[in-house]
């Protein structure tokens, strides 16, 4: 929805990336607090108050009139998705016996990574009859058939032993996490040396820092970070980050290209992405039979390569590429992720027992979106950064304002050629080109990163399979 929320709000690029990043960051800085609340208080409780939220800030970011407004209900629905994720994978992990937990996490994996290829979908059937908030509004409705089902259905679970919440540990991981994750998506924008970045960055570092001493000290720490030592939980961690790093920030650049360059409409757009969430879905609940036969250490780098692949293909994309190159660059990403997410899920849902079930499913979901936005930060700025060089002075003849807001991005480009007379179809056409030529080093960016991470993998992943704790 991002191209028709250009046109209707006209947020500058920096605005574009916070529309998408105030959710991701606020989530992610309270998913630990929030899991282990679930945890403490009981997880059904988390889910029916997390979704009322959700549906709540929904309906106010879907009739906001800036992207100042947009941005700030981004945030809170943000705050009700940190009460629901954790709360959805650690319920899973405590229904399933063992023997079917591995199968119930890769189900779980293949919808939660399809969803991020499903929105778009949803997105362009409504943007093709309503207006652009009722990508917002459409949740509403959803959520009001989950908390009736999940009140009727889903039992309630709770840590048994009662532990306290480590309130200070989780004040200073929001922190944490919310300065570094600011720090890269502004440091393009204002500059990465610039007194905001830095400071930005210093207090997200500073906080980390005292997260990890004051955790280490703890009797009941919100999480001990000597679990990042277990192989299989830290190398859990780092693939499911890379992998939605990698795959956030190509939707985003995929929906820029397919709309203002190829010129598919939303809805032809979303459709023409809709092999990917086809592919997790579909491969995701077999990959336990690949990795007892092959071992996870196996499947794993062979998934990240396999990614890779893709998003090497992609870099090769022009102005005039047929629609099966696109396929032969998105199939790949979706069969990757469906050999890696389920077996990293899995790895760091077994490293803790049931009752921490919630903390465990926090940072499995953190790391998703701690990867997801700064994947669209990164893979973001990088792509603006180069446009506006590629773009050049090809916008000069416009009046300051308009050539400002062509120079800033594709989508200012189209919105600046409504005024653009008879050089319209020049600017346009530059601009277009200027995409192409900029979005081949993001994308040979999260290759080089996918086959890196094939290579750790390769060489530092246990030979054994993880054990599913009890």
């Amino acid at each position: 929805a991002i191209p028709t929320i250009v046109r209707a709000l006209d947020p500058s690029s920096t605005e574009q990336l916070w529309i998408i990043d105030a959710y991701a960051l606020v989530f992610a800085g309270l998913l630990l607090l929030f899991g282990a609340l679930g945890d403490r208080y009981g997880r059904k409780r988390a889910l029916l108050l997390g979704l009322t939220l959700f549906a709540i800030a929904s309906l106010a970011a879907a009739w906001s009139q800036s992207p100042t407004q947009l941005i700030t209900f981004r945030a809170l629905m943000g705050i009700g998705a940190a009460f629901v994720m954790p709360a959805t994978l650690s319920t899973v992990t405590v229904v399933f016996p063992p023997h079917e937990r591995a199968g119930a996490i890769a189900a779980w994996a293949g919808f939660a990574g399809a969803g991020g290829a499903i929105g778009p979908l949803a997105s362009g059937l409504l943007l093709e009859r309503f207006w652009w908030g009722s990508v917002f509004f459409i949740t509403v409705p959803f959520a009001v058939v989950l908390i009736v089902a999940i009140l009727l259905v889903v039992p309630n679970s709770a840590d048994s032993e009662h532990q306290p919440i480590d309130y200070a540990g989780a004040g200073l991981s929001v922190v944490a996490l919310v300065g570094v994750v600011f720090a890269i998506i502004e440091g393009p924008e204002v500059g990465w040396f610039a007194p905001l970045t830095l400071a930005a960055f210093s207090v997200g570092v500073i906080a980390a820092v005292g997260f990890v001493q004051w955790e280490l000290r703890q009797d009941h720490p919100l999480l001990d970070p000597r679990l990042f030592l277990i192989r299989r939980f830290g190398l859990g961690s780092l693939t499911i980050t890379i992998a939605f790093l990698a795959m956030f920030g190509m939707f985003f650049l995929l929906t820029l290209y397919l709309q203002f360059v190829l010129g598919y409409s939303p809805l032809g757009a979303a459709v023409r992405l809709l092999p990917f969430p086809a592919i997790l879905i579909a491969l995701a609940p077999r990959n336990p039979l690949l990795t007892a036969r092959f071992g996870t250490r196996s499947v794993v780098a062979i998934g990240f390569t396999i990614q890779s692949a893709g998003f090497a293909a992609a870099s090769l994309l022009t102005t005039t590429s047929p629609y099966w190159f696109v396929l032969c660059a998105v199939c790949p990403m979706a069969i990757g992720m469906a050999l890696l997410m389920p077996p990293s899920t899995n790895a760091i849902m077994g490293s803790l027992p049931r009752d921490k079930a919630g903390v465990a499913s926090a940072v499995n979901d953190t790391t998703r979106e701690v990867g997801g936005a700064v994947g669209i930060a990164v893979l973001g700025s990088l792509l603006a950064t180069g446009y506006t060089d590629k773009l050049g002075t090809a916008a000069d003849f416009l009046p300051e304002p308009l050539a400002e807001l062509a120079q800033d991005s594709i989508g200012g480009a189209m919105i600046a050629a409504q005024s653009a007379g008879e050089e319209a179809a020049g600017l346009i056409v530059a601009s277009q080109q200027a995409y192409v030529d900029a979005v081949g080093l993001p994308f040979l960016v999260a290759a080089a990163l996918g086959l890196a991470m094939a290579i750790l993998i390769w060489q530092t992943y246990p030979d054994d399979e993880p054990h599913i704790a009890p």
